[in-house]
């Protein structure tokens, strides 16, 4: 089955193709010829996942996966959320969306010496499969579906660990002593929100 995850980040590709493995040929946006910046104008990560989705399927008319993963604190009132890939852009005009340096930093910033460093990952799926509806596949129906992963955790006082992405140096899942940049991939491709996601997406692909 070949199916197109909506993003040409290598670090989520990666993450995705070793989860689902070889039951499912996963394609990339540059695979497809798409080079355009998809929109994510939604307030939620379930808005954002599914324009990401009906955007690949409305133009290029393939079964596709979006998703949107955020870092929810508890101290914050579960900011940065659906904008933590451009935290710090929302706080600083002059910060540049997407770098995980700034973002750090201005959590960290934000999270000061409060002792409540209480923390989730959430990552929402949202998956568009093409149904033909006649033998010929002249006429076809898409079907919407969505998945959720959550990994709880806390948000440390300082940088740990050179693997991972994102906020990955400063959040230590539940139930370990190691950031997820200190786990590696290998550890956190097993616990952590994606990989929660995806399984609930593969478990679902295997029966379709």
């Amino acid at each position: 089955m070949k199916i197109v995850f909506a993003t040409n980040n290598e670090h989520k590709l990666s993450e995705i193709r070793q989860i689902l493995g070889d039951r499912v040929e996963v394609l990339s946006l540059k695979d497809i010829g798409c080079d355009v910046d998809i929109p994510e104008t939604g307030t939620t990560l379930e808005a954002n996942a599914l324009q990401k989705a009906r955007y690949v399927y409305d133009h290029y008319h393939l079964s596709c996966f979006a998703d949107d993963t955020g870092l929810e604190v508890e101290a914050l009132g579960g900011a940065p959320g659906v904008y933590s890939a451009r935290y710090a852009a929302t706080k600083n005009p002059t910060a540049e969306s997407h770098d995980s340096e700034a973002n750090m930093t201005q959590l960290l910033q934000d999270l000061a010496e409060n002792n409540n460093r209480k923390a989730r990952f959430r990552t929402v799926i949202a998956l568009i499969l093409k149904k033909d509806v006649c033998p010929c596949g002249c006429t076809s129906i898409k079907q919407e579906y969505q998945f959720e992963g959550i990994v709880d955790g806390e948000i440390t006082r300082e940088r740990s660990g050179a693997e991972g992405f994102g906020y990955d140096p400063i959040f230590r899942p539940e139930g370990y002593d190691k950031t997820f940049a200190e786990l590696g991939m290998e550890v956190k491709n097993t616990i952590s929100h994606r990989a929660r996601a995806t399984q609930k997406l593969a478990d679902f692909l295997q029966k379709v």
